[in-house]
Formats: structure tokens, sequence, C-alpha cells
């Protein structure tokens, strides 16, 4: 199964990219299931099967890095950086494997609006893995860690606005519940972003 979705011969740059381009497929797919409020379950199945695939090219990294004598960073780096993006991943499954344990059936349009913050994090995380293999592109790697940040304080900015309406509005106690947690799942992964964008910033500044 590895074998196919990671081919052999694949270094450490190659596997960074690939776990950032799972976790942008991973919010392409919950924006679609947020779209077709009557498929949540099918969305949801295919957020598993890349959450399941990120877990292999994770495993694949570690496995490469006790069997290389010489990587291209520290090996702490290497491994913080493999999980965190593994997180990310984890975190986008975790809120669309709730919706369909819970029977949410609807959502409220808020959560597409934290999607789209969630996803232009994800993006710009994707944009800077891509671009780390090049410690030329110091600059532009530390303004992308910028952007990083400032996105996880807007996504922390409107979970706050969400989660005052919610408590304001909602007269469903349970739906509430249901609701609050999967709002904190997808905040949560503007957070594992930031995580990611710190380990990039202490790689670039130890050696660029």
């Amino acid at each position: 199964m590895l074998g196919r979705l990671v081919p052999k011969g694949h270094g450490f740059f190659e596997l960074f990219d690939k776990m950032a381009e799972l976790s942008v497929d991973a919010c392409h797919d919950f924006q679609e299931l947020l779209a077709h409020p009557g498929q949540f379950e099918k969305y949801a199945q295919k957020i598993k099967a890349t959450e399941q695939h990120a877990d292999e090219v994770a495993h694949h990294a570690l496995a490469l890095l006790h069997q290389t004598f010489i990587t291209p960073f520290d090996r702490d780096d290497i491994i913080h950086l493999v999980k965190r993006l593994d997180d990310i991943v984890d975190f986008i499954d975790g809120a669309a494997q709730r919706l369909v344990l819970y029977e949410v059936h609807d959502v409220p349009n808020e959560m597409k609006s934290l999607m789209d913050t969630t996803l232009d994090s994800v993006l710009c995380v994707q944009k800077t893995v891509n671009a780390l293999n090049d410690m030329k592109n110091k600059d532009m790697l530390l303004k992308m860690v910028v952007e990083i940040n400032r996105l996880e304080n807007v996504a922390d900015q409107i979970f706050r606005t969400i989660m005052a309406k919610l408590f304001r509005e909602e007269q469903d106690l349970r739906k509430l519940i249901k609701l609050k947690e999967v709002f904190e799942l997808l905040e949560t992964v503007t957070d594992r972003c930031e995580d990611v964008s710190n380990v990039i910033e202490t790689i670039v500044l130890e050696y660029s």
C-alpha cells in the first residue's frame, strides 16, 4: 500500500510537499462537504481517506529519518515538521467525522467563513513548505511565516465572534455543544498551521 502512495526514492522535501498537498485536499473536500448538506458522509469518507494517506506519508518520512545519516536539517526539526503537518489533516478529519457522528444536518454560514480562512492558512503553509528546499528564499519564507501567523489571528477573531453568536442565539443546547466542538477543531487547524510556520522559521534562521 505504501509503495503506491509514496513512490520509492522520495526524499524529505518531496514528502513534506506531499503532506502539505494532502492538507489542501482535505480543506477543499471540507468546503465541498459544507456546500452539500445532504452528502456529509460522502465527503467525510474522502477526508478520512486523505487523513490515512497523510499518516502513511508521515510514517514513511519518519522511517526515512532513521535510515538517513545526513539530513537536510536538524532531526528534531524534521520530526516536529512532519508531526505538525500531519496534525493539520487530523483536525480537519476530526471536524468532518464529528459532523457525521453527531448527525448535524445543517451548519451556520459562519462555518464556511472560518473554513475559508483555514484554507487560506493551509495554502500558505503549502507554499512555504514547497519553498523550503531553497534557503536562498529566506526573506520570502519569513514573510510567509508572518502571513500564516496573521491568518491564525484572523481565525481566532472569527472563532470568538462565532462563539459569542452561538451562545447568544442557539437555543438547542445539544446542537450548541456539537457545533462548538466542530468550530474548535477547525480553529485548531490554523493553530497547527502556525506551529508549522514556527518550525520553518527556526529552520530558516538556523540554516540560511
